[in-house]
């Protein structure tokens, strides 16, 4: 266990991710899809992991926190000692990220979830408006802050891609985590001044997408896409030796893959996505894969090689 930075929670160092909650079977029908995703979560709150991610966002019509609700509400409650979190966000389509939007955003999630309060809530995808309309008057972050101010909210996350964006919402110290995705991986540390950021303030970091979207799971044969786009033929080139060494130590390229997160000390947890049951199980395996330091001497340097070939 760690501590979620202020927060005084403590949290494994693995969180179950939902964005891909539900989708499998792709081509279910709406009960089977439903059952699936409750399984998981059901497997999620029992297993070894005591940290769970979600969004206003994820799923169709909320899908992921309704999933996520009917599985608390089967349980009698979350687990003592269970943190969830979740995410602030326009309606799917629309570029509503007004203070008003956001409040809405979080009752809706209060209602899905069958909570009364929310442990943890994310700005989400601040991107999706100006860091001049994101800090207004009548803007997403003050109704965040008014949220936490009246109890609704115990701590406040923002949670995005563009890492200079993040760095300007630390520097308002009002948010006691961050997360980042896809970018502090085996291939690709462009997260790092924001670890640091991180780590100087005491603010959490917890990293997404330890994987890349599938590359660093599945290697370059399965797949040519990083980060949900082409990758280049170096970035590809790397994953190859990348690969070739893990071969030749036994290890599959996603326990090194997770590892190279998890093993960072300044990381707070790491989200690794589920969609099913049995996720949560595969997951623990890869986290406790036995790679021996040998392997890391030669591994490090491979991913230090440069970012200059994500294309």
């Amino acid at each position: 266990m760690k501590t979620l930075g202020r927060t005084g929670l403590p949290v494994t160092d693995i969180c179950v991710g939902t964005s891909s909650l539900g989708n499998h079977p792709r081509n279910g029908s709406a009960a089977e899809r439903t059952e699936t995703a409750v399984a998981a979560v059901r497997e999620a709150m029992a297993g070894p992991f005591n940290f769970l991610d979600t969004s206003n966002e994820y799923g169709h019509d909320g899908g992921s926190e309704r999933w996520i609700g009917q599985a608390i509400r089967e349980a009698g409650g979350l687990p003592e000692g269970f943190v969830l979190s979740t995410k602030v966000d326009p309606i799917v389509g629309t570029a509503d990220y007004s203070g008003e939007r956001v409040r809405r955003s979080v009752e809706e999630s209060l209602e899905r979830l069958g909570l009364d309060r929310l442990a943890l809530v994310h700005l989400h995808d601040p991107e999706k408006v100006s860091f001049g309309e994101g800090v207004a008057a009548g803007g997403p972050l003050e109704a965040l802050v008014d949220l936490r101010d009246q109890g609704l909210i115990g701590h406040l996350g923002v949670a995005g891609g563009p890492i200079d964006l993040e760095l300007k919402y630390l520097a308002l110290d009002v948010f006691d985590v961050v997360i980042s995705h896809n970018r502090y991986t085996l291939v690709d540390q462009t997260a790092e001044p924001l670890i640091e950021d991180a780590r100087r303030r005491g603010v959490a970091f917890i990293n997404a997408a330890p994987f890349g979207g599938g590359l660093l799971v599945k290697g370059p044969d399965a797949t040519a896409n990083y980060c949900y786009r082409p990758a280049s033929p170096e970035l590809l080139g790397r994953v190859r030796e990348m690969q070739d060494l893990c071969r030749e130590y036994s290890v599959p390229l996603a326990a090194a893959a997770l590892q190279f997160s998890t093993r960072d000390p300044r990381i707070t947890s790491t989200i690794v996505g589920i969609a099913e049951p049995g996720r949560v199980a595969e997951t623990a395996r890869l986290a406790q894969w036995s790679i021996p330091e040998d392997f890391w001497e030669r591994m490090l340097p491979l991913a230090a090689a440069g970012n200059a070939d994500l294309g």
